[in-house]
Protein backbone atom coordinates (compact mmCIF):
# COMPACT_ATOMS: atom_id res chain seq x y z
CA UNK A 1 0.00 0.00 0.00
CA UNK A 2 1.03 3.34 -0.26
CA UNK A 3 0.51 7.23 1.54
CA UNK A 4 -0.01 9.92 -0.44
CA UNK A 5 1.74 13.30 0.72
CA UNK A 6 0.47 16.17 -0.99
CA UNK A 7 1.95 18.63 -3.39
CA UNK A 8 4.50 21.41 -1.85
CA UNK A 9 2.31 24.05 -0.42
CA UNK A 10 5.04 26.71 1.22
CA UNK A 11 8.62 26.14 2.33
CA UNK A 12 10.70 27.87 4.49
CA UNK A 13 14.22 27.52 5.74
CA UNK A 14 13.74 24.05 7.40
CA UNK A 15 9.79 23.12 7.11
CA UNK A 16 7.87 22.15 3.85
CA UNK A 17 3.98 22.23 4.25
CA UNK A 18 2.82 19.31 2.45
CA UNK A 19 -0.91 19.17 1.71
CA UNK A 20 -2.12 17.41 3.77
CA UNK A 21 0.32 17.09 5.99
CA UNK A 22 3.01 19.97 7.60
CA UNK A 23 6.25 17.96 7.83
CA UNK A 24 9.41 19.25 9.15
CA UNK A 25 12.74 18.09 6.97
CA UNK A 26 15.92 19.02 7.52
CA UNK A 27 16.44 19.13 3.56
CA UNK A 28 16.24 21.60 0.83
CA UNK A 29 14.35 18.74 -1.44
CA UNK A 30 10.71 19.73 -2.43
CA UNK A 31 8.20 17.92 -4.56
CA UNK A 32 5.83 15.35 -4.67
CA UNK A 33 6.67 12.60 -2.19
CA UNK A 34 4.80 9.18 -2.15
CA UNK A 35 5.86 7.07 0.79
CA UNK A 36 5.53 3.25 0.47
CA UNK A 37 7.45 0.46 2.65
CA UNK A 38 10.68 0.87 3.31
CA UNK A 39 11.99 -2.84 1.96
CA UNK A 40 10.45 -1.37 -1.57
CA UNK A 41 13.78 -0.48 -3.63
CA UNK A 42 13.19 3.14 -4.21
CA UNK A 43 14.62 6.55 -4.19
CA UNK A 44 16.92 7.68 -1.26
CA UNK A 45 14.63 10.96 -0.89
CA UNK A 46 11.75 8.69 0.04
CA UNK A 47 13.72 6.52 1.81
CA UNK A 48 15.00 9.88 3.72
CA UNK A 49 10.86 10.94 3.66
CA UNK A 50 10.13 7.59 5.42
CA UNK A 51 12.65 8.06 8.46
CA UNK A 52 11.40 11.72 8.89
CA UNK A 53 7.81 10.45 8.92
CA UNK A 54 8.60 7.95 11.48
CA UNK A 55 10.22 10.24 14.34
CA UNK A 56 7.55 13.77 13.33
CA UNK A 57 4.81 14.74 14.34
CA UNK A 58 2.49 15.14 11.47
CA UNK A 59 -0.42 17.68 11.95
CA UNK A 60 -3.11 15.99 9.72
CA UNK A 61 -5.61 18.27 7.69
CA UNK A 62 -9.00 17.33 5.73
CA UNK A 63 -8.03 17.30 2.01
CA UNK A 64 -11.26 18.06 1.01
CA UNK A 65 -12.20 20.50 3.45
CA UNK A 66 -8.70 23.04 2.42
CA UNK A 67 -8.91 22.14 -1.24
CA UNK A 68 -12.73 23.21 -1.21
CA UNK A 69 -11.40 26.41 0.60
CA UNK A 70 -9.66 27.76 -2.54
CA UNK A 71 -7.59 29.74 0.02
CA UNK A 72 -4.52 31.51 -1.49
CA UNK A 73 -2.07 29.76 0.75
CA UNK A 74 -2.19 28.26 4.16
CA UNK A 75 -1.53 30.46 7.34
CA UNK A 76 -1.63 29.57 11.22
CA UNK A 77 -2.18 31.62 14.33
CA UNK A 78 1.28 30.39 15.18
CA UNK A 79 3.21 31.97 12.36
CA UNK A 80 1.81 35.85 13.45
CA UNK A 81 4.12 38.25 14.92
CA UNK A 82 2.10 39.93 17.76
CA UNK A 83 4.99 41.78 18.54
CA UNK A 84 5.28 44.01 15.10
CA UNK A 85 2.05 44.58 15.43
CA UNK A 86 1.46 45.80 19.15
CA UNK A 87 -2.33 47.18 18.36
CA UNK A 88 -3.40 43.60 18.51
CA UNK A 89 -4.19 41.75 21.58
CA UNK A 90 -2.69 38.25 21.41
CA UNK A 91 -5.62 37.44 24.15
CA UNK A 92 -8.21 38.48 22.19
CA UNK A 93 -6.99 36.35 18.99
CA UNK A 94 -6.71 33.67 21.49
CA UNK A 95 -10.21 33.41 22.40
CA UNK A 96 -11.28 34.03 18.55
CA UNK A 97 -9.04 30.96 18.07
CA UNK A 98 -11.36 28.89 20.27
CA UNK A 99 -14.17 29.51 17.71
CA UNK A 100 -16.74 30.18 19.86
CA UNK A 101 -17.58 32.71 17.49
CA UNK A 102 -18.01 30.31 14.81
CA UNK A 103 -20.51 28.39 16.73
CA UNK A 104 -22.97 31.73 17.75
CA UNK A 105 -22.45 32.28 13.86
CA UNK A 106 -20.81 35.63 14.79
CA UNK A 107 -18.39 37.76 12.30
CA UNK A 108 -14.87 38.73 12.47
CA UNK A 109 -13.88 41.91 10.71
CA UNK A 110 -10.46 43.29 10.41
CA UNK A 111 -9.61 46.28 9.37
CA UNK A 112 -6.27 48.33 8.58
CA UNK A 113 -3.98 49.81 5.81
CA UNK A 114 -2.27 47.29 3.36
CA UNK A 115 0.04 44.70 4.36
CA UNK A 116 -0.37 44.30 8.26
CA UNK A 117 -1.70 41.19 8.38
CA UNK A 118 -5.66 41.24 7.69
CA UNK A 119 -5.28 38.60 5.12
CA UNK A 120 -3.04 36.17 7.21
CA UNK A 121 -5.02 36.22 9.85
CA UNK A 122 -8.45 35.81 8.10
CA UNK A 123 -6.99 32.71 6.59
CA UNK A 124 -5.74 31.34 9.86
CA UNK A 125 -8.74 31.44 11.50
CA UNK A 126 -10.75 29.91 8.45
CA UNK A 127 -7.94 27.23 8.68
CA UNK A 128 -8.84 26.91 12.61
CA UNK A 129 -12.73 26.26 11.34
CA UNK A 130 -11.88 23.83 8.65
CA UNK A 131 -9.77 21.64 11.13
CA UNK A 132 -12.60 21.63 13.56
CA UNK A 133 -15.24 20.03 10.90
CA UNK A 134 -16.81 23.92 9.16
CA UNK A 135 -16.90 24.36 5.70
CA UNK A 136 -14.44 26.50 4.56
CA UNK A 137 -14.88 29.13 1.17
CA UNK A 138 -12.20 32.00 0.63
CA UNK A 139 -13.11 34.56 -1.87
CA UNK A 140 -11.74 38.19 -2.58
CA UNK A 141 -14.93 40.62 -2.75
CA UNK A 142 -14.54 41.58 -6.89
CA UNK A 143 -14.50 37.61 -7.17
CA UNK A 144 -17.82 37.26 -5.29
CA UNK A 145 -19.04 40.12 -6.98
CA UNK A 146 -18.15 38.81 -10.76
CA UNK A 147 -19.41 35.40 -10.07
CA UNK A 148 -23.07 37.18 -8.45
CA UNK A 149 -23.05 39.38 -11.57
CA UNK A 150 -22.63 36.44 -13.76
CA UNK A 151 -24.99 34.26 -12.03
CA UNK A 152 -27.90 37.17 -12.54
CA UNK A 153 -26.80 37.76 -16.27
CA UNK A 154 -27.65 33.56 -16.66
CA UNK A 155 -30.46 33.87 -14.01
CA UNK A 156 -29.27 31.29 -11.63
CA UNK A 157 -28.98 34.17 -9.02
CA UNK A 158 -30.82 31.89 -6.05
CA UNK A 159 -28.79 29.11 -6.91
CA UNK A 160 -25.13 30.99 -6.76
CA UNK A 161 -26.29 32.76 -3.30
CA UNK A 162 -27.19 29.10 -2.15
CA UNK A 163 -23.90 28.15 -2.51
CA UNK A 164 -22.28 31.05 -1.18
CA UNK A 165 -24.36 30.72 2.17
CA UNK A 166 -23.41 27.17 2.68
CA UNK A 167 -20.42 27.43 4.16
CA UNK A 168 -20.38 27.87 7.38
CA UNK A 169 -16.88 30.00 7.51
CA UNK A 170 -16.96 32.80 4.51
CA UNK A 171 -13.80 34.57 4.12
CA UNK A 172 -13.97 37.32 2.39
CA UNK A 173 -10.71 39.61 1.52
CA UNK A 174 -10.19 42.83 0.10
CA UNK A 175 -13.45 45.06 1.00
CA UNK A 176 -12.65 48.58 -0.24
CA UNK A 177 -9.67 47.97 -2.86
CA UNK A 178 -12.43 48.56 -5.70
CA UNK A 179 -15.50 50.52 -6.11
CA UNK A 180 -18.89 48.80 -6.56
CA UNK A 181 -22.13 49.97 -8.44
CA UNK A 182 -25.39 50.23 -7.02
CA UNK A 183 -26.03 46.63 -8.55
CA UNK A 184 -23.04 44.81 -7.06
CA UNK A 185 -23.89 46.54 -3.84
CA UNK A 186 -27.17 45.02 -3.49
CA UNK A 187 -26.22 41.84 -5.32
CA UNK A 188 -23.59 41.46 -1.85
CA UNK A 189 -26.46 42.94 0.63
CA UNK A 190 -28.78 40.14 -0.81
CA UNK A 191 -25.80 37.13 0.71
CA UNK A 192 -24.95 38.89 3.74
CA UNK A 193 -28.78 39.50 4.67
CA UNK A 194 -28.97 35.40 3.92
CA UNK A 195 -26.16 34.27 6.15
CA UNK A 196 -26.95 36.93 8.83
CA UNK A 197 -27.35 35.17 12.24
CA UNK A 198 -27.14 31.56 10.36
CA UNK A 199 -23.65 31.43 9.28
CA UNK A 200 -20.34 33.30 10.05
CA UNK A 201 -18.60 35.98 7.90
CA UNK A 202 -14.97 36.64 8.02
CA UNK A 203 -14.27 40.30 6.04
CA UNK A 204 -10.66 42.28 5.57
CA UNK A 205 -10.88 46.05 4.86
CA UNK A 206 -8.11 48.47 4.30
CA UNK A 207 -11.46 51.43 4.81
CA UNK A 208 -13.26 52.32 7.66
CA UNK A 209 -16.67 51.68 8.02
CA UNK A 210 -17.34 55.62 7.68
CA UNK A 211 -15.99 54.83 4.19
CA UNK A 212 -18.27 52.13 3.46
CA UNK A 213 -21.01 54.61 1.89
CA UNK A 214 -18.48 55.31 -0.99
CA UNK A 215 -17.02 51.82 -1.47
CA UNK A 216 -20.51 50.22 -1.78
CA UNK A 217 -21.57 53.77 -3.89
CA UNK A 218 -25.01 53.93 -1.97
CA UNK A 219 -24.48 55.09 1.78
CA UNK A 220 -28.29 53.25 2.46
CA UNK A 221 -26.91 49.78 0.98
CA UNK A 222 -23.84 50.59 3.15
CA UNK A 223 -25.83 50.94 6.01
CA UNK A 224 -28.12 47.72 5.75
CA UNK A 225 -25.08 45.65 5.47
CA UNK A 226 -23.02 47.27 8.61
CA UNK A 227 -26.16 46.59 10.41
CA UNK A 228 -26.19 43.07 9.47
CA UNK A 229 -22.15 42.47 9.53
CA UNK A 230 -21.93 44.59 13.07
CA UNK A 231 -24.73 43.06 15.07
CA UNK A 232 -23.06 40.07 16.43
CA UNK A 233 -19.31 40.63 15.62
CA UNK A 234 -15.70 41.17 16.75
CA UNK A 235 -13.53 44.18 14.67
CA UNK A 236 -9.89 44.29 14.95
CA UNK A 237 -8.17 47.52 14.00
CA UNK A 238 -4.92 46.78 12.94
CA UNK A 239 -2.80 49.96 12.84
CA UNK A 240 0.76 48.53 12.69
CA UNK A 241 3.30 48.83 9.89
CA UNK A 242 3.24 46.66 6.60
CA UNK A 243 4.95 43.72 6.82
CA UNK A 244 6.28 44.12 3.17
CA UNK A 245 7.52 47.74 4.07
CA UNK A 246 9.63 46.22 6.42
CA UNK A 247 10.97 43.49 4.25
CA UNK A 248 11.42 46.14 2.38
CA UNK A 249 13.15 48.88 4.42
CA UNK A 250 15.35 46.01 5.35
CA UNK A 251 16.57 45.43 2.40
CA UNK A 252 17.41 49.39 2.52
CA UNK A 253 14.62 49.59 -1.00
CA UNK A 254 12.09 51.57 0.88
CA UNK A 255 13.20 54.59 2.99
CA UNK A 256 11.00 57.06 5.46
CA UNK A 257 10.30 59.84 2.78
CA UNK A 258 9.40 57.51 0.17
CA UNK A 259 6.77 55.68 2.67
CA UNK A 260 3.11 57.00 1.89
CA UNK A 261 1.27 58.65 4.19
CA UNK A 262 -0.89 57.57 7.11
CA UNK A 263 -4.63 57.40 6.51
CA UNK A 264 -6.31 59.42 9.39
CA UNK A 265 -9.93 58.30 8.25
CA UNK A 266 -9.30 54.52 9.50
CA UNK A 267 -9.77 55.88 13.15
CA UNK A 268 -11.97 52.90 14.12
CA UNK A 269 -11.62 51.81 17.84
CA UNK A 270 -8.80 49.07 18.57
CA UNK A 271 -11.32 46.24 19.31
CA UNK A 272 -14.95 46.28 19.22
CA UNK A 273 -15.60 43.01 20.96
CA UNK A 274 -19.29 40.88 20.34
CA UNK A 275 -21.79 43.52 19.20
CA UNK A 276 -24.67 43.64 20.57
Amino acid sequence: MSYAIGPVLMQSSNKILLGPCAVTIYSDEIGYFVVEPAEQNIAGSTHKAIAILSFTQVQMMDPPMIKQARLPWIKTLEQFDFSFQPSLDPKVIRELSGLGFVGRNENVILLGPPGVGKTHLAVALGVKAAEAGHRLLFLTLDRLVSALVKARQENRLDRQLQQFTYPKVLVLDEIGYLPMTREEASLFFRLINRRYERATTILTSNKSFMDWGEVFGDQVIATAILDRLLHHSTTLNIKGESYRLKEKRKAGLVTETTLPKEDTHNDQPPIMDNEQ
